[in-house]
């Protein structure tokens, strides 16, 4: 027997629509029969409740109150258990919790927050009900934060606090998940310069059916697909399109732009230069390469220009060397004096751009420079001047690659301006489809969760994971298969379609990867 008062069984915390009914459990070890006492916290006192001397305490929850039990032996041993919170939500409705409710969590407050400034406090806050009272996560852009609070406080908000919050209620019951909210962090009223509508189109082509593969672009896309939906832009990232994909895609960015949108067009991939035009590659475009087999970027340039919209940016990650000069030009119209419109080449004319292959991994010598600068508060101008820069001090590239930056810019305007819209956006340009999760279940009674997820835009990534099988079934195998791959060059979709199964690649990391042989791998490669 103990000597002293022992408590086996604490009391839980909850939380509550009031008029609802709960009991409160406590129990201990004692020499002898333990007494119970109960107690609730009044403007800083504690008050014993009449008749509570058992173990379970009974209340209907009518206000928010702090408890707390007191055991005592017959030889003056004394303990006391954890205080408690039941917390009482008065406007909610015991007719929100499902039936019958066995204490999991149910969202009662999703997160809102009105404009966001630069410099000014971002609050958050949510709140579940559940017995016992649930503990909070909070995710920024899919990624845990350390505040585990049903507030969540950011005093002073950045421009790199923009992007998407959501937060996961859980207890011993289950978890429940708020809505997505999405944050805008403007720049002040001060600042001069807004968007109507911030709009990219990423285009990166790797596999190329008669030229030689890279593996950059499916790494660079994705990066800058993160850090462009940060900025506050609606983006499409595409991979591996045909001449037919690309400018259907190309074709449907531009409808979405306007006066005051901010436009951005990025490319990865093979390319060339012929008298100061410049081409993109598709991944059907025959050996040799042709201006009608290619894309133009300048003609790409002259219609976004023809919108009027408040800036243009090109990146264009790609070779520039001089190719062909028999075939004959595209013709293109001069550029009219907007003064919108900025040229970043990740080389200069005649040269060749490269990519660093470390490992698995791989990443352009441009896109590697432009995602350290890009979230600046600067003229865009003046960030890839930045990029420029760190370019030309990197020692795999000295005397191959430096970045050229041609533009008309007449205004300060940068990639974080904030965005004022005028109305609520019609196209789904950008629209992320959310995680699909299915429960499958074979005829012999075992089950498998499939989810799908969007890498790209026209990219899924499939998993599949097994349930605990029945206990007739005694051995399981499950193997998901990559599409059969045919010697042809396969049939197309649509370039804004689930069109491929893959693994998504890992974003953000820089150096080299560890060798079989413990090592470390480095490579510079050409995008021809």
């Amino acid at each position: 027997m103990p000597k002293a008062v022992v408590i086996t069984e604490q009391p839980d915390s909850a939380s509550v629509p009031a008029g609802y009914s709960l009991t409160l459990r406590c129990r201990a070890a004692a020499c002898t029969t333990p007494r119970y006492q109960w107690f609730y916290q009044h403007q800083a006192a504690c008050c014993p409740i009449a008749g509570a001397t058992e173990p379970d305490l009974l209340i209907t929850a009518r206000e928010t109150r702090l408890y707390i039990c007191r055991i005592n032996d017959l030889h003056k041993n004394v303990a006391f258990s954890n205080w408690v919170r039941v917390e009482v939500h008065q406007h909610v409705g015991k007719g929100l919790l499902p039936v019958p409710w066995q204490g999991e969590p149910v969202i009662v407050l999703n997160p809102t927050a009105p404009e966001v400034k630069v410099g000014k406090p971002l609050l958050l806050q949510c709140a579940a009900l559940g017995v016992p009272a649930p503990h909070y996560q909070w995710y920024h852009n899919g990624i845990p934060m350390k505040h585990q609070k049903k507030k969540l406080l950011i005093s002073s908000a950045k421009l790199g606090d923009a992007g998407t919050y959501l937060c996961c209620a859980a207890n011993g019951h289950g978890e429940h998940w708020t809505d997505a909210l999405e944050i805008h962090v403007g720049l002040g009223l001060a600042d001069p310069f807004v968007a109507t509508d911030k709009v990219a189109l990423l285009v990166g082509n790797n596999h190329y059916w008669n030229h030689p593969h890279l593996m950059a672009p499916v790494t660079d896309v994705f990066e800058l697909r993160l850090l462009l939906k940060r900025l506050g832009f609606r983006v499409v990232s595409l991979l591996d399109l045909n001449k037919a994909e690309m400018l259907s895609a190309v074709s449907r960015f531009l409808q979405l732009l306007g006066k005051g949108v901010y436009a951005v067009f990025y490319y990865a991939g093979h390319g060339y230069e012929h008298s100061g035009r410049n081409y993109m590659v598709p991944i059907d475009a025959p050996q040799p390469y042709a201006p009608e087999n290619c894309i133009s970027v300048q003609r790409i340039l002259q219609k976004m220009q023809q919108r009027q919209t408040a800036l243009n940016l090109i990146l264009l990650d790609t070779c520039r060397k001089w190719y062909n000069p028999q075939c004959a030009l595209s013709q293109v119209q001069p550029l009219e004096p907007w003064g919108n419109t900025v040229y970043g080449y990740a080389t200069s004319e005649d040269a060749e751009a490269y990519e660093v292959q470390d490992g698995e991994l791989s990443s352009g010598i441009f896109m590697k420079y432009l995602k350290r600068h890009i979230l600046q508060e600067k003229k865009v101008t003046h960030m890839l001047e930045d990029v420029l820069e760190d370019i030309g001090r990197d020692p795999l590239v000295t005397g191959k690659q430096v970045m050229e930056i041609k533009h008309t810019l007449k205004e300060a305007r940068a990639l974080t301006d904030p965005v004022c819209t005028a109305g609520p956006a019609v196209e789904l340009w950008g629209h992320s489809h959310e995680l699909l999760k299915e429960t499958l279940t074979f005829p012999c009674g075992v089950q498998v969760e499939l989810r799908c997820q969007e890498v790209f835009s026209n990219v899924m990534h499939v998993s599949a994971k097994l349930r605990a099988p029945p206990p007739h079934v005694t051995d399981v195998r499950l193997l998901l298969c990559r599409p059969t791959v045919s010697s042809q060059p396969p049939a197309r979709a649509p370039a804004a379609s689930f069109s491929r199964v893959g693994k998504a690649p890992v974003p953000g990391q820089e150096g080299g990867t560890p060798s079989a042989e413990g090592g470390w791998e480095w490579g510079v490669s050409r995008r021809r």
